[in-house]
């Protein structure tokens, strides 16, 4: 069950505050919560996450460096081994 206004509810700035909000206080309930709190608190922001890369799809999307084929390539790129070229 949702607690709070439903994620498609909210405008975009209420969406980006909520799950900034959420961001902020995950570790402290995952260390202090009670299981219903961090079940709670995981559902909300599974929620709000969903939302947001629904609306901002371009936002979700990983920086190239940030993935493994990236990362790989970047690599290569700044190796400066004589002969592995």
């Amino acid at each position: 069950m949702t607690q709070g206004i439903p994620p498609e509810r909210l405008t975009d700035d209420d969406l980006r505050r909520e799950l900034r909000h959420l961001h902020d206080t995950r570790h402290g309930t995952v260390l202090g919560g009670t299981a219903s709190a961090l079940r709670t608190h995981t559902v909300r922001m599974l929620e709000l996450e969903q939302e947001f890369l629904r609306r901002f799809p371009d936002e979700g999307t990983p920086d190239p460096r940030r993935t493994r084929r990236g990362s790989r390539l970047e690599a290569r790129r700044n190796d400066t081994t004589p002969g592995d070229h």
